[in-house]
């Protein structure tokens, strides 16, 4: 009997020190705002929105010490909608859109994961402008992801990813998006890297055409650029998308700022796509972003967006948005 408790009480003690080995982590993040979007061409609409400066979502995350520097990780994050307590972007979008994987990851090795992920064009994309992830307002994240130039999602499913660990602050990203059948094929490759000051990336992508040509076939690729003045921290970008369905190429280029002022940030973003066919977009935001915490903050911004021969689009907002 005292063998058998033995047994039973070391039983408990390695149950034990495997659960104090893993984790699970709940967060998200929600964003609402009030105020008035005109499109280019269209009409004014006074409206209270969920996202327009991060789109909201809620998620979890967790990983479990597999020993010698190795741990098994996984990701599920679904977007949301708080203006209507729905979930997703918009109606008919997929429950986890945002991440849904699962992998390894070794301190020597990188992060390998496998599932739906967030593709590394679209984390070039907003880390190398002032507004970040803001479909709402950033002109980077709304030329490429939103103005038919780009195709493919900001996150791909059916994809595999590998990340190399860094490298005095270089690192590297790899994914394939695999078709199954009549789906899109879509590969992409990006470099990072982060020094000081200075931060910058290459990011290529090739997203494929599906049996049903629903997707354009489009190749991209982007540089990007960020410097930390203390006063002022400056951002470029310079891209180009080649739509090799409709024959038509796009030239994007974007400039902006965040200016620290006090106990918040001035932001200002321009951005242009010149097409070899078709009409130019210009588009500039700008606006002030204050913290009230580390996880809360409110804010103000304005965009004017014009397209050659549409009335200008104007909008702007009022909103708050809370990290958790």
């Amino acid at each position: 009997m005292k063998k058998l408790h033995l047994l039973a009480f070391a039983a408990l003690l390695c149950a034990a020190g495997a659960h104090a080995q893993s984790s699970v982590t709940l967060y998200g993040l929600i964003d609402m705002s009030v105020g008035a979007s005109k499109a280019p061409g269209g009409a004014t609409v006074y409206n209270a929105n969920s996202g327009n400066m991060s789109t909201s979502y809620i998620g979890f995350s967790g990983s479990e010490d597999l020993g010698d520097g190795l741990s098994a990780i996984f990701t599920l994050d679904t977007f949301l909608r708080s203006d209507a307590g729905a979930a997703g972007r918009f109606n008919g979008d997929a429950f986890w859109a945002r991440n849904a994987f699962v992998g390894l990851k070794s301190k020597t090795l990188g992060q390998l994961t496998m599932g739906r992920n967030t593709t590394p064009l679209f984390v070039s994309t907003l880390i190398f402008n002032a507004f970040g992830d803001s479909f709402g307002y950033s002109p980077s994240i709304r030329q490429y992801y939103t103005s038919n130039t780009v195709s493919g999602d900001s996150g791909w499913s059916n994809s595999v990813m590998y990340t190399t660990p860094g490298f005095s602050g270089l690192s590297a990203t790899a994914i394939v998006g695999a078709g199954e059948g009549t789906g899109s094929r879509k590969s992409g490759l990006s470099a990072l890297y982060f020094g000081g000051p200075f931060a910058a990336t290459a990011v290529y992508q090739k997203v494929g055409k599906d049996a049903a040509a629903a997707a354009a076939e489009t190749d991209t690729w982007q540089l990007g650029a960020s410097y930390d003045f203390g006063m002022l921290k400056a951002f470029g970008q310079f891209g180009r998308v080649e739509n090799l369905t409709s024959k038509v190429n796009y030239d994007l280029g974007s400039i902006g700022a965040s200016v620290p002022l006090g106990g918040g940030k001035i932001l200002a973003q321009y951005a242009e796509i010149k097409p070899s066919v078709g009409a130019k977009r210009k588009t500039l935001s700008a606006g002030y972003d204050y913290l009230l915490s580390k996880r809360t903050d409110v804010y103000a911004v304005a965009m004017s967006d014009k397209i050659t021969g549409l009335s200008e689009g104007t909008s702007y907002s009022v909103g708050v948005r809370h990290r958790f």
